[in-house]
């Protein structure tokens, strides 16, 4: 529950990460961010969140999957909170790793379509390392392991397993959300047209 992804925006309302809610929980405590109320965008701070979205933690909520469970509280969770200082916008550039990978490619095999769980997924180098491929963006995709056993350390063409999309760098707005439902108080801040 503390891992799940939170919209960060800049202090004119520009979408510029996504954290956790850990995280956001923490810049709001520390008065460096507010949260937005998902229905009506009103900003509260953590005691206001606290009056407003909390309840005993024997209470009945109508989205226990939407609540962090405290000993004493329900808290729900924050799902975009607003920056008070910051107002530039960082690069528009996905780092590179793993999970990013992931949500580019859908988390789906990129050789066979299915969606197997992530614990059946892999990182596989579609040239591989031992053949000059390189580690990044263009040349990595998610693949499910029972393909990348398959096609072991071969090329796709060698393989005679074609590629179900090209790799590419993604763009930040590409990222958001990819894999994983957003939440439809994102929709206001985040572009659902990632492009083809």
């Amino acid at each position: 529950m503390l891992d799940r992804s939170v919209l960060v925006l800049n202090k004119g309302w520009t979408p510029i990460a996504i954290t956790t809610v850990k995280r956001s929980f923490s810049l709001v405590f520390q008065d460096h961010a507010l949260i937005v109320h998902p229905e009506t965008y009103e900003m509260h701070n953590f005691e206001s969140w606290l009056v407003e979205f909390s309840a005993r933690a024997d209470a009945a909520t109508p989205d226990r999957d939407g609540w962090l469970r405290t000993a004493s509280l329900l808290i729900r969770i924050p799902e975009v909170i607003v920056l008070g200082r910051y107002n530039g916008v960082p690069r528009r550039e996905l780092v590179f790793s793993r999970r990013n990978i992931y949500r580019r490619d859908g988390f789906a095999c990129q050789y066979c379509g299915n969606r197997p769980g992530l614990k059946q997924l892999s990182i596989d180098h579609v040239i591989p390392v031992s053949k000059g491929g390189k580690t990044c963006w263009e040349n990595c995709v998610v693949a499910c392991i029972r393909c990348n056993t398959r096609k072991g350390n071969r090329t796709p063409d060698q393989a005679e397993m074609p590629l179900r999309s090209r790799p590419g760098k993604p763009t930040w707005n590409d990222g958001v959300g990819q894999g994983e439902v957003v939440p439809q108080s994102w929709a206001r801040f985040v572009t659902s047209d990632r492009g083809a």
